[in-house]
């Protein structure tokens, strides 16, 4: 690949709209230029990592057995109905007709036509287990499209779909295929978390992501400090304190509180005029109701209040997980006039529930457990209710007559592991790089896809879905492999061996040059020769800035038979003869 023909300009501004490194630098190197709103094109350079990416990805699949299949990116309308997904999907993906007016959209995932393939061909249990993969063009409506490949509306995924006759079957796929993933992603030099997960839209009963740490990811996860539990925070249970006997507890009382629609000039106002003899009130001791508004897929529109502790936040995420496929949307003025019940700023369970005098649906957090007493809203403006006890006064979570829990609080640094008694979750950001569920039945049965067992009865087939973000590794990688001069690509992906920079103007080194890219090139090597009639400077800029881990010089010494090999990794030069320099490069 030669550099003065080679379809690249590099350059030496950030784009404007960079937001994070690999954005930058993949845009600055030439690998990707932006045609829209997270959407991207592959120039040369860049399309040879996307291919390399991707051939790690398939020898994995291929290595436990898993066959490549390749479906339209553009699929009817009718399976995804038939799952209930061309609703739950919302806003979230791109629908169009054609001239017949006939529904379609562009596929965000596949299972639906994984399972109607799978049912068209085979019947037996003898044609299983099986395991069928991609990798294509997906798209999603994405509402903000952020940090380049990271965030994108079209990227390229790989999706698995395991098929087996029992839920057996299904974990020794599952198994094989997260094996599988920790050795792509090691091949790849991706360092990843293995987190608990929640299934979302996707439905089933388990599933894991693969995190590979980096500020720039949108995810965030905790682990324990001394087990080795691990999720991603949406997907984090609490730990509820043990319950509390109601036997003498002191009687609920409402109090005049002007003024106090905060939770902080609530505590400062209790502390103030009814001081507590055990120690000053806390924002933990009072429950704050957050009120939200669901919208179903359907276009429903349904109020719902969150109950949690007045020292935490709603988590926007773990709200959003927990009432997928809903979404969550601000709670209005106009909501409010809807609901004369509700006394703003001043809102507490006896307004809320089934059994409230508003009826809005009211999940409350796990640590409102049975005999906890509250410090929160009387349903008047002004006023609060004092040692408001949960069981006795209003119902406690997930106790008869309560709406529900949910596991909506944000979750910080230091509380408790759910799993162990003896750790605390610490968090930390990271970038989703792979998805594995064991979906079960959900799509088998909506889809009828069934074959026969060894007793000749018909059984309904359980699956398994497990994705990777192809485009999006290429840019995990460029964000974790990165220095102030430019890129660092892993070997494996790279989309050259050797940068071969031609230092000076002199002919014999110029003609030298091409001999020896020809001669490495001959001994199975991927070389960019840069050739042009650019200053040294500026190619030694470039070598650097595009990031392919072997740059070897040819200058001053080169007619003494001598080239200078730096590692782009390490920065290490050395100078190497000639004819020493294929075993140097690993080749004969």
């Amino acid at each position: 690949m030669r550099m003065s023909s080679l379809f690249l300009r590099t350059l030496r501004d950030d784009p404007a709209d960079a937001e994070v490194a690999s954005h930058r630098l993949l845009v600055r190197a030439g690998y990707v230029r932006r045609a829209a709103p997270g959407v991207y094109s592959w120039l040369p350079l860049g399309y040879r990592v996307l291919r390399k990416v991707e051939q790690v990805v398939r020898e994995e699949m291929e290595r436990i057995g898993a066959q490549e299949v390749h479906f339209p990116a553009l699929v009817p309308r009718e399976p995804y109905e038939a799952t209930g997904r061309w609703a739950e999907y919302g806003d979230n993906v791109f629908r169009l007709q054609d001239r017949k007016r006939q529904d379609y959209l562009l596929a965000p995932t596949h299972e639906e036509m994984f399972t109607l393939l799978v049912k068209d061909l085979y019947s037996s249990y003898k044609d299983l287990p099986l395991s069928l993969f991609q990798i294509q063009t997906k798209y999603r409506d994405e509402a903000r499209p952020r940090a380049g490949l990271l965030r994108g509306r079209e990227f390229v995924m790989k999706d698995s779909y395991s098929f087996d006759v029992d839920d057996a079957g299904l974990e020794q796929s599952y198994q094989q295929h997260r094996a599988a993933y920790l050795r792509l992603f090691e091949r790849l030099g991706l360092d990843v978390v293995v987190v608990a997960a929640v299934s979302g839209a996707m439905g089933g009963s388990a599933s894991e992501e693969f995190l590979h740490p980096s500020p720039a990811g949108e995810d965030t996860y905790v682990r324990c400090t001394s087990c080795d539990y691990a999720a991603n925070v949406e997907a984090v249970t609490t730990r509820p304190p043990a319950a509390v006997a109601l036997d003498g507890l002191p009687a609920a009382h409402v109090e005049d509180t002007p003024d106090t629609p905060t939770i902080q000039s609530l505590v400062d106002h209790a502390n103030a005029a009814f001081p507590r003899e055990d120690r000053p009130w806390q924002a933990s001791d009072t429950l704050k109701n957050v009120l939200v508004v669901l919208r179903h897929p359907d276009g429903t529109r349904e109020p719902l209040a969150v109950g949690v502790p007045g020292d935490r936040e709603v988590d926007a995420k773990r709200l959003q997980a927990a009432v997928e496929p809903a979404e969550v949307e601000a709670f209005t003025e106009a909501d409010f006039a809807a609901h004369p019940g509700l006394a703003k700023g001043y809102i507490g369970p006896g307004a809320l529930g089934s059994a409230g005098s508003t009826g809005i649906r009211y999940l409350l957090d796990p640590r409102v457990v049975v005999g906890s007493a509250w410090l929160t809203g009387a349903d008047r403006r002004g006023h609060h209710v004092f040692d408001l006890v949960a069981g006795r006064d209003f119902p406690a979570a997930g106790t008869d007559g309560s709406d529900g829990t949910v596991e909506a609080a944000e979750v910080r640094d230091g509380d408790p592991c759910p799993v162990c008694e003896a750790g605390t979750l610490e968090s930390a950001r990271g970038i989703e790089m792979g998805h594995v569920f064991q979906l079960g039945r959900k799509y088998a049965e909506a889809l009828d896809l069934k074959v026969l067992d060894q007793d000749g009865k018909q059984v309904v087939v359980t699956m398994g879905s497990y994705g990777v973000g192809v485009s999006r590794a290429v840019a995990a990688i460029a964000e974790s492999g990165h220095d102030d001069a430019g890129l660092v690509w892993p070997a494996e992906i790279s989309p050259a061996d050797v940068h071969l920079v031609v230092a000076g103007k002199d002919a014999d080194v110029a003609a030298g040059a091409e001999a020896l890219a020809a001669r490495l090139d001959a001994a199975g090597l991927d070389v960019v020769l840069d050739d042009r009639k650019a200053s040294v400077g500026v190619k030694f800029k470039d070598a650097e800035l595009v990031g392919i881990p072997t740059i070897v010089v040819a200058g001053k010494r080169f007619a003494e038979g001598f080239v200078e090999v730096k590692d782009r990794r390490t920065g290490e030069r050395e100078d190497v003869a000639l004819d020493d320099l294929p075993a140097r490069l690993g080749v004969a």
